[in-house]
């Protein structure tokens, strides 16, 4: 046993002195093993190290050769690029040949154009020149619409050709147009002024002879009622029988119808306005207004109611005034936007209504008596007759005529 504690006892003395002997050798070794750890982690750094320039490498290195490739893709032999420059130094001498041919063209082609341009400046200025006579020639004074519009078509058709009329050339060519119409209108009055006065004259001195007859009656009727007078105041020898006085009536009337004849003729503006309508030829609301000197203003009426309408006119106003020409151009001033000829203010055609013409008149004259309502007695008779009756009227004035003729022809 006690063999075994010394034996144990040896043993780890022997340990402690080995232990104490070894570690010198123990730092030494701790410290190289740490040595050739570092030196172990530097060498695996450089090894990735060298790994990563391994991998950028062989990287540049496929580009390279990616490029090298795109290169010698775009490479083209010298042959090649010989006969395309000989190719191109063809096409290039083409087309200067082409290109001068163009300029030679063009050069022929603004010749040309020049050419066809002062073609069409003098045709155009010659048909411009011709039209604006024609048209000149043609202007009266119930046309200056119609002239007008021609003559802008006219611009408009130099203008399409290539004949260019500036702004102030076409307001040049209006406004001559418009003096030569003022010259017209002048003209155009002046002549129915000439008319007018020659027509005033005849129908002054029929007036004159209407006057001289109406004289001429009623001094054979003032006299032959003073002869009964005389006669009778002789016969009865009473200045009061009823006779008598209605003797002494009619000379009083007589004479004073013989004082307004004798006024009438020397009043040069006295005379009759009126208001007449014809449904029958120009329908409803057209008015025709007018003025007349005649002693019986009805027989004015039935001349403008003769064959040159189908049926006679209905009077709405007959005016007796002193003026008469101002009153009917009074009327005719009121109603100027009404006319129904538009173009020759000379005619005496209105649409309107009665109202209004009365209203006019009162403003201008006074309150008279007018008719609303035409009768137009024709016109609504023939609307209304039966076509069996139309042949009946037709066979009588056949009948009536053939009559006539067959006198005539005896004679």
């Amino acid at each position: 046993m006690a063999y075994v504690i010394m034996l144990v006892l040896g043993f780890i003395g022997g340990a402690l002195v080995v232990f104490f002997i070894s570690m010198p050798a123990r730092g030494k070794l701790a410290i190289e093993k740490q040595r050739l750890a570092a030196n172990q982690r530097r060498l695996q750094e450089t090894s990735d190290a060298a790994r990563k320039q391994q991998e950028t490498l062989e990287a540049r290195e496929e580009d390279f050769r990616r490029r090298r490739t795109a290169f010698e893709n775009r490479l083209v032999a010298y042959e090649e690029l010989d006969q395309e420059n000989a190719i191109l130094k063809r096409d290039l001498q083409n087309i200067d040949v082409n290109l001068r041919k163009v300029e030679l063209d063009r050069d022929l082609q603004r010749e040309r154009q020049e050419a066809i341009d002062t073609r069409v400046r003098e045709l155009g200025s010659r048909y411009l020149k011709e039209s604006t006579k024609w048209i000149g020639r043609s202007l009266t004074s119930n046309n200056f619409a119609a002239c007008k519009k021609r003559m802008i078509d006219v611009i408009e058709r130099c203008c399409g050709i290539g004949f260019d009329i500036s702004t102030d050339e076409e307001a040049s060519l209006l406004a001559e147009l418009k003096a030569d119409f003022e010259k017209a209108v002048r003209t155009e009055f002046e002549r129915q002024e000439q008319a007018r006065i020659k027509a005033q004259i005849r129908e002054e001195q029929k007036l004159e002879r209407e006057i001289e007859r109406e004289l001429k009656q009623l001094e054979r009727e003032r006299v032959a009622i003073q002869a009964a007078l005389e006669k009778a105041l002789a016969d009865t020898r009473s200045d009061h029988s009823e006779e008598i006085q209605r003797l002494r009536e009619r000379l009083a009337e007589a004479e004073a119808k013989s004082e307004r004849a004798i006024s009438q003729a020397q009043l040069t503006k006295s005379g009759h306005v009126y208001v007449i309508s014809n449904i029958g030829s120009f329908g409803e609301s057209v008015f025709k207004i007018g003025m007349t000197r005649r002693l019986e203003p009805q027989d004015r009426i039935k001349e403008l109611g003769n064959a040159s309408v189908p049926f006679a006119y209905d009077v709405h106003m007959m005016i007796s005034c002193d003026d008469a020409p101002s009153l009917e151009n009074a009327l005719h001033r009121s109603l100027h936007h009404d006319r129904i000829n538009k173009v020759n203010p000379r005619k005496e055609f209105f649409r309107s209504d009665i109202e209004s013409i009365r209203q006019i008149v009162q403003a201008n004259h006074g309150e008279i008596q007018y008719v609303a309502d035409a009768e137009a007695l024709e016109y609504r008779q023939s609307l209304d007759m039966l076509d069996e009756d139309v042949d009946y009227i037709e066979e009588v004035y056949d009948s009536i005529s053939e009559e006539k003729d067959a006198v005539l022809d005896e004679d």
